[in-house]
């Protein structure tokens, strides 16, 4: 590989750090070791030694978004901060070719007694603006954080959540060659962690990016590389998938001994016929207990980021049950109306309308849109109509988390098709609790048997 290709080259890199078991003996080896050394005598330790980094190398193409997984204490965080430079290796060597922006630990770069505004030119300055930069980019580094009169406040008095929204929007302005994130937006409400997420699958079409997470889904969705630490040393790279899906094998075998079974001959089985409507049959005994999937639901919000040709908008989106009647609470499980109200500007022949669930990470879970419903008849809309249209499917089961949906309409095909409005978050929903399920969502089940063969 190029070295101009190359944005980060890390060689036999290691880190050590000094372990005391009381404060004298830090004191015994700032002060012994000289004079048994003038004294002709034999050296002696008193600490002893922890290896957070141990003959790590890895090379990070420029553009490439990287993955790092691994247990806490494998030396995830340790490796970061090396990179950033805020501290220095025992061994080997880290080559960094371009401006480093860095969200890592909560807080990170901030003085607690200065103001969110001191903080701002602080931090940026460390990042390598200018005053003169920072001044023509203040506005919209306050815009994005949208913390409001707190701008002015010592940051100490600052929420976890507006922590990260100060910092976040300060490295969204640097222009930054390479992006490193450590786990940062495990905090802050579901709008502004869409919007981070926007920014940052723009950023990954130009720059480059360490992902550290907790969340193999997340590495999987956003990574094209991923490197598995392990007590101090890369136990595994490769692709997000392969690494992801051996690192959750471990951690399970950790957990609970081995769960590799040994292959089953699938036979042929009759499919059971498929019910108009049904309800999983372990319902009844779900929701009379805490295992029910409770659904807090939010309602349209006309003021979130947004974007189209102008030619027609989405002016109201909710939920609501099988009766029509608006919902703000919804259990997994149950039938649901997404339902939306647009008004049109101009003619639009080949009316199109959708709609996406995305979770916390902007990860798409599922969605829809009208095109192959009206595929032989295509909707033609008039100016000045207005439409109402409803999506009617059965709620699937979420884990406890937050949640958003993005509403969509434009004209043309499938393939080929101008975006009218569509409109980012414009629902958001919070899961409560869960019923167990593995994966993403959960889908009620028509029928599970079990018997011996």
């Amino acid at each position: 590989m190029s070295s101009n290709d190359v944005a980060i080259r890390v060689s036999s890199l290691s880190k050590c750090y000094h372990l005391y078991e009381n404060p004298r003996d830090r004191l015994k080896q700032f002060v012994l070791p000289s004079l048994r050394s003038m004294a002709g005598k034999k050296q002696k330790q008193y600490f002893r030694e922890f290896w957070a980094l141990k003959d790590v190398s890895f090379e990070v193409k420029r553009g490439e978004t990287i993955g790092i997984i691994g247990r806490n204490g494998a030396g995830k965080s340790t490796l970061l901060q090396i990179l950033c430079g805020t501290l220095a290796p025992t061994a080997g060597t880290v080559e960094v070719r371009g401006r480093v922006a860095a969200l890592l630990e909560l807080g990170a770069g901030f003085n607690p007694e200065f103001t969110g505004r001191e903080n701002v030119y602080l931090n940026a300055s460390v990042l390598g603006l200018s005053v003169e930069e920072i001044d023509a980019r203040f506005d919209d580094i306050a815009t994005f954080a949208d913390i409001g009169e707190f701008i002015e406040q010592p940051v100490k008095t600052y929420s976890s959540g507006m922590y990260v929204r100060l910092a976040f929007a300060v490295i969204v302005h640097v222009d930054a060659d390479i992006l490193i994130i450590d786990e940062a937006l495990a905090v802050g409400d579901v709008f502004f962690v869409q919007k981070c997420m926007r920014f940052l699958r723009s950023f990954m079409e130009r720059g480059t990016v360490l992902f550290v997470s907790h969340d193999t889904g997340a590495v999987v969705n956003l990574c094209s590389y991923a490197l598995w630490l392990h007590q101090g040393s890369v136990k595994l790279e490769g692709s997000p998938k392969e690494i992801s899906e051996q690192y959750l094998k471990e951690q399970y075998q950790v957990m609970q001994g081995d769960v590799s079974l040994p292959a089953r001959k699938v036979t042929d089985v009759a499919p059971k016929p498929v019910m108009q409507d049904f309800h999983d049959m372990r319902r009844d005994f779900i929701n009379s207990t805490t295992l029910r999937n409770d659904i807090e639901v939010f309602g349209f919000n006309p003021d979130v980021t947004s974007f189209g040709s102008g030619n027609g908008a989405i002016v109201q989106v909710y939920l609501e049950d099988a009766e029509g009647k608006p919902l703000s609470w919804v259990v997994g499980g149950e039938i649901v109306r997404l339902k939306l109200t647009a008004r049109l500007n101009s003619n639009l022949p080949s009316l199109i309308f959708g709609f996406y669930v995305k979770d916390r990470l902007g990860q798409y879970l599922f969605g829809d849109n009208s095109h192959l419903s009206f595929i032989d008849q295509p909707l033609f809309g008039l100016a000045n109509q207005e439409w109402e249209v409803v999506f009617t499917f059965r709620m699937p089961t979420m884990p406890v988390g937050s949640y958003s949906i993005d509403i969509a309409m434009g004209s043309g095909t499938q393939s080929e098709h101008a975006v009218q409005h569509w409109i980012h978050d414009a629902l958001s929903f919070v899961s409560h609790t869960s019923n167990g399920h593995m994966g993403l969502v959960g889908i009620p089940m028509l029928d599970i048997s079990a018997k011996p063969v």
